[in-house]
């Protein structure tokens, strides 16, 4: 019997489609495994294609591509080179599976395939994988190994047959993005197919930024009894040594642990690695964006630096009659603070242009907010002017209380190709800007100490579109506001049901009818980071044309 084995957990990042890119990766990590000694190199879900691909499979020529890189790779395996587990596409005549390949010995020796593909929030695995049959284990190095496939760890079924089957360990691919305490709800699970089968976990997790997507990796692996015997760093690479030891009571894995980042923390870094992966794998170095002084572009605009560094960052302030010396002075301090260009841009002279150009139409009626409006768009074409002329990609600043309520302007302060606070609420964007000012996270570009600007942080936001103008002249209180968007977009919540739990009945069908009527809004939207348990973009999907709002009576 063996009684010794040790498996490298390549927790890497990918490019999606960039199968050569991920190709030579993989071989690197391969490489570093070999000469630590391993036996197993295991490397997360769909590693290899990138996830989510969505239609991306079905291109001609694709799944060739991905064929060829799998042979190429088998052939690392020959003369007793580490054996890799490796998540990627597979096909078999007409139908296509999430798979797993095991190449061992220069050679695939074997594939399975995902059970259980998941449906609903961010997912929609059915539309081109077809569910694969129950697996049973791999002989791997001579042990017995269970591979199920992210979703199938979930299930207890799937993990009880592959075990019956004779498993004495289980090594799990996974494509998990991140939300709010998903890292517990992972280990919860894994615990429980630890603890039900009597067998070790390891569970290899992807990271890095896809779309709304960021993966967080936080591999980890669990002994038979629920102890945790490893921990990845969040957010980061990593090629990690677990070591697995057996007797005839069973294996055990022991490893290093690394804290995950939690709370705020990990909503900061969410954002920073989604910010840098979007610009960088698309093809951008720079970015750009509107600084106005609030506390909204201030906290993008650090992010920004955390993820690029401040040579890579540059900012625009864009005065009108009616920004305060206060905002001027503020957005003045910020950049110092985090050491990025700032040019100042008056939109005056374009107002009172288009104010002439478009004088017979606003004497039509009451043009109150398209005079808001107006400012608004004059600085979305002042950036995206810049940006057509530097290359810098402009990045929007509204967060998850603006896009849900519509207050926001489509083709001006909506203007941009990536959201990093469309799932950020309000309140918790302030709690963010405290927190980032006393801590200092791992992995980041920025400075330590006092980034944001603290007069950003006290003061009432406002979009300085008229005089004297405040949010709360819109809309309710952020710490109300938020309270009830998040119970109706995250919990998908009644409004009637708020109202018999004695929330304002004014103020619920209020928040009720703006979440309804600027869905076409949010249909336009860039992306973002998904954050909380069911973000805006892919997460929650509403008809752009509905009436119901869940507010009247049969």
């Amino acid at each position: 019997m063996k009684t010794h084995l040790i498996c490298a957990i390549a927790q890497l990042n990918f490019k999606l489609g960039g199968i050569a890119e991920n190709t030579i990766s993989l071989i690197r990590a391969h490489q570093q495994a070999a000469v630590q000694q391993a036996d197993i190199l295991l490397v997360p879900e769909m590693y290899l294609s990138g996830y989510q691909l969505d239609d991306l499979v079905l291109v001609d020529g694709f799944m060739d591509d991905i064929n060829a890189a799998i042979a190429k790779l088998a052939e690392l395996t020959a003369e007793k080179a580490p054996a890799i587990i490796v998540g990627a596409p597979r096909r078999d005549g007409d139908k296509l599976y999430n798979s797993v390949y095991v190449l061992d010995g220069g050679v695939t020796v074997a594939t399975r395939d995902k059970v259980r593909l998941p449906i609903g929030g961010v997912f929609d695995d059915p539309r081109n994988f077809a569910h694969g049959v129950m697996p049973e284990p791999v002989v791997i190095r001579g042990v017995s190994i269970g591979l199920p496939i992210c979703e199938d760890l979930w299930h207890a079924d799937v993990v009880r047959h592959i075990c019956q089957k004779g498993a004495d360990i289980i090594m799990s691919p996974n494509g998990s993005p991140f939300e709010i305490n998903k890292t517990d709800l992972r280990i919860q699970a894994a615990v429980a197919r630890a603890v039900e089968n009597k067998v070790p976990v390891i569970y290899a997790n992807l990271v890095g930024g896809q779309d709304d997507q960021i993966f967080d990796g936080a591999s980890f692996a669990v002994n038979p009894d629920g102890g945790l015997g490893c921990h990845l760093p969040s957010f980061s690479e990593a090629l990690t040594m677990v070591t697995l030891t057996g007797d005839e009571t069973g294996w055990t894995v022991s490893g290093t642990v690394t804290k995950p980042d939690e709370g705020l923390g990990a909503i900061w870094r969410t954002a920073v690695l989604g910010i840098r992966d979007y610009v960088h794998k698309n093809g951008f170095e720079r970015v750009l964006l509107g600084l106005s002084g609030g506390i909204d572009s201030a906290i993008v605009a650090a992010m920004a630096v955390d993820a690029l560094g401040s040579d890579q960052v540059e900012a625009v302030m864009m005065p009108s009659p009616y920004t305060s010396q206060s905002s001027l002075d503020d957005a003045a301090d910020q950049a110092k603070r985090l050491g990025i260009r700032l040019d100042d841009i008056s939109i005056a002279p374009g107002m009172a242009a288009m104010e002439a150009e478009l004088a017979d139409s606003f004497a039509r009626g009451d043009a109150a907010l398209a005079r808001e409006n107006l400012q608004s768009r004059l600085r979305g074409l002042t950036l995206m002017s810049i940006s057509n002329t530097t290359g810098a990609l402009v990045l929007t600043t509204g967060n998850k209380s603006e896009y849900a309520t519509g207050y926001a302007t489509l083709y001006g302060d909506m203007c941009g190709a990536y959201a990093p606070l469309i799932d950020i609420w309000k309140t918790t964007v302030f709690g963010m800007a405290r927190w980032r000012n006393s801590h200092y996270p791992r992995g980041v570009l920025g400075q330590e100490g006092e980034i944001i600007t603290p007069n950003i942080i006290d003061k009432p936001p406002s979009a300085e579109l008229r005089p004297d103008q405040k949010d709360t002249d819109s809309l309710p209180d952020y710490p109300v506001l938020d309270d009830i968007m998040r119970q109706m977009v995250e919990d998908m919540r009644a409004p009637r049901d708020l109202v018999a739990d004695g929330y304002d009945a004014a103020i619920v069908m209020r928040c009720a009818r703006l979440l309804r009527i600027s869905e076409y809004k949010r249909g336009q939207a860039a992306p973002g980071p998904k954050i909380t348990k069911r973000a805006f973009y892919r997460d929650r999907r509403f008809p752009i044309t509905s009436v119901y709002d869940g507010t009247g009576e049969i």
